[in-house]
């Protein structure tokens, strides 16, 4: 079986806050992406003790969020995506795990939740809510390839199995804070999800490990991880204000594919402006 692993570093256990853990230069990026490089390294030894054959990582952190010296050996490491969605994943491939895995913007009780940037207030297709998870594994779906896995904080791993039914979650942290943040600035939302109660990392891993094995072992028996998708196919953007602009709506839309939607480009969408 091969597979594509999508990571991120908001969902790791350890993480604390956007600027001194996830920003290039923060005072603790470096110990950041040590603490992702490991989780990922426990997804995959567990993936290759559940049957995995073949396994990709996808280095799907901003500035970068893995040391690719200190990964498993038997993996390929991913980084950089010429063509867009889905970021080099294709029909090769039988599954896709995520590990790291944050929830999408305006979630309540998640942790260091966002969409792409804090500028986003909402993104949806055909009118269901998604984050960066149900982006690409919507996409996945669109080719034919299952989504079974994925870590992160509660909140996401609950939106996870919304999405996903069946798939296979590992909650490592769970945030605190009540609220989506919807009245935030993009500058006010990126420091509003901080609170959190997380696992030690240790732990974190063993069980990152063991879920990722379990996943695996039931996509080799169970029938799930495929998202339903009915063309044609629209796309809403909603933008938060910031200091110089008020909120933006931007639409998108594609008579077949939601591959071809994701990858619109803002210049090609509506712009609106919601105050008006």
């Amino acid at each position: 079986m091969k597979i594509y692993v999508m990571t991120d570093m908001e969902g790791v256990a350890g993480v604390l806050n956007f600027p001194d853990w996830c920003s290039p230069g923060g005072r603790y990026y470096e110990l950041g992406k040590e603490l992702l490089t490991e989780e990922v390294n426990a997804a995959v030894d567990g993936l290759f003790a559940g049957g995995a054959t073949t396994v990709v990582v996808s280095d799907g952190h901003g500035g970068g969020g893995i040391h690719s010296h200190q990964l498993d050996r038997r993996v390929e490491y991913l980084r950089g995506w010429p063509t867009g969605w889905p970021f080099l994943l294709d029909e090769s491939f039988d599954a896709v795990a995520f590990v790291g895995q944050h929830a999408k913007a305006g979630t309540p009780f998640a942790h260091l939740a966002h969409t792409q940037s804090c500028e986003y207030l909402d993104l949806s297709v055909n009118g269901v809510s998604i984050g960066e998870f149900g982006q690409l594994a919507m996409c996945a779906a669109e080719l034919g390839v299952r989504t079974i896995f994925g870590s992160g904080d509660r909140a996401f791993c609950q939106e996870a199995r919304t999405l996903v039914p069946g798939i296979e979650t590992v909650e490592v942290k769970r945030g605190t804070a009540p609220g989506s943040g919807d009245e935030c600035s993009r500058a006010e939302y990126r420091d509003r999800n901080t609170a959190v109660i997380q696992m030690h990392p240790e732990r974190a891993r063993e069980a990152v490990r063991a879920g990722a094995e379990r996943a695996v072992r039931r996509a080799g028996a169970e029938d799930f991880g495929i998202i339903p998708l009915e063309p044609p196919f629209e796309c809403i953007l909603r933008l938060r204000h910031t200091e110089n602009r008020s909120r933006r709506r931007c639409v998108a839309t594609h008579p077949s594919s939601v591959i071809a939607v994701m990858n619109q480009s803002l210049d090609q969408q509506r712009l609106e402006d919601e105050s008006a």
